[in-house]
């Protein structure tokens, strides 16, 4: 719950449900520093949510994804999304 308690990391998880993301997507998705979106990655693949995949290509590739313990997430997430949807009022949402 720590993890998935922190700011920023369900909307990272949401973006990442889509499927595998290099880090200035992720960045232009979510209004959010890549500094603090960094750090929120880095935690989530020390924690096995997250998996960096590194590709030696010139210049080098880097996309996330999520593990499977990632996308054990995916209900969870979907439900907040519902319920957001159902509850939050449109002006709130884009906060």
């Amino acid at each position: 719950m720590n993890i998935v308690n922190k700011r920023w990391t369900g909307l990272i998880v949401h973006q990442l449900l889509s499927g595998a993301q290099r880090f200035c997507t992720i960045e232009a998705a979510i209004p959010i520093s890549g500094r603090l979106l960094s750090e929120r990655l880095k935690d989530m693949e020390t924690e096995g949510i997250v998996n960096r995949g590194v590709y030696p290509e010139t210049p080098v590739r880097i996309e996330y994804s999520l593990t499977e313990k990632g996308l054990a997430l995916e209900p969870v997430i979907r439900a907040i999304e519902e319920w957001s949807v159902k509850w939050v009022e449109p002006d709130e949402r884009e906060r």
